[in-house]
């Protein structure tokens, strides 16, 4: 018994001719009545009383019929929803991103991303967190990667990565060659800083404060690369994450001791928001991207 032998079938019942059955189904009339006595040789009984140009269905017929409708009502189901999967591998995703995660994170995941998913539509978008999250709320984008500490009951966070926090300090720095220090071991120093509106300055500003140290800010901006080259002329010290390390820039990292000198990357997305399949692939893959970078770097460390 074979699909399209149903299908011949269903169609003589619906239209009382093996001729319009044929057109219907745009095969040759000669081989639809071959295939439906195929099929009624395999099911041991007559399907249809042939009487002149009248088809009529047996009693066998009328019994076998709705069992066929069936079987051909869930094939479709099931083609439709396999096309359903793969219209949404070309859905679309809308990712915002903080500037000081943009150039390290995203690069690598989303070429991994447009690999798996090369008919998918991403676009990303680099602002500060309070741009992203009035985003996030307006239904533009669709995830936010952002760092703590944040406060929105109307957002769920999902865990990336936690990263220490490293001081920058000119090669020649007397504590340059040390394993680690404290912020406390910075004080006096003049410091040189993203301005105000980036998180990580406040971050920075915070874990400062709580080591009882007042940075005296002698240079801002809004790269992590223009403090880099200020660190090499010797402006200041600098404080960044671990993944903002460019080791081809003239300075010395050091890891900050501290408790709070950490940093914690997260995924944002609107609290009770449904997403299609594209965008459930990119907050997973991005999670698991940096977990599997995150116990590469732990195991190089060891």
């Amino acid at each position: 018994m074979e699909i399209h032998q149903l299908r011949y079938a269903c169609a003589i019942a619906d239209t009382g001719s093996f001729s319009r059955a044929a057109e219907r189904c745009q095969v040759a009339q000669p081989s639809l009545s071959q295939q439906v006595l195929k099929l009624e040789e395999s099911l041991g009984a007559k399907l249809f009383d042939r009487l002149g140009r009248s088809i009529r269905l047996t009693e066998a017929g009328r019994a076998f019929i709705p069992h066929a409708r069936s079987i051909l009502e869930q094939m479709e189901t099931a083609r439709l929803s396999v096309a359903d999967k793969h219209a949404d591998l070309r859905g679309s995703v809308a990712i915002g991103v903080i500037p000081t995660i943009a150039p390290y994170l995203m690069p690598r995941y989303t070429a991994a991303f447009t690999r798996r998913f090369p008919e998918a539509k991403l676009r990303i978008v680099e602002e500060t967190t309070p741009v992203l999250i009035e985003s996030l709320r307006d239904l533009s984008i669709d995830i936010a990667i952002l760092a703590l500490p944040l406060r929105h009951k109307d957002l769920e966070f999902y865990p990336i990565r936690t990263e220490p926090l490293f001081a920058v300090l000119p090669k020649d720095h007397p504590r340059g060659e040390e394993e680690s220090l404290t912020l406390k071991d910075l004080r006096g120093e003049s410091f040189v800083m993203l301005r105000d509106g980036h998180c990580f300055r406040d971050l920075s500003i915070a874990a400062c404060t709580h080591a009882r140290i007042t940075p005296n800010i002698a240079f801002e901006s809004g790269q992590f690369s223009s403090l880099l080259g200020m660190v090499a002329a010797g402006v200041g010290i600098s404080l960044v994450p671990e993944m903002a390390i460019d080791r081809n820039a003239a300075c010395r990292y050091v890891r900050l001791s501290d408790a709070r000198a950490t940093r914690t990357v997260v995924a944002a997305v609107l609290r009770g928001r449904s997403f299609n399949r594209v965008q459930q692939a990119f907050l997973a893959g991005v999670r698991l991207n940096s977990q599997k970078r995150t116990a590469a770097q732990d195991h190089h460390d060891k």
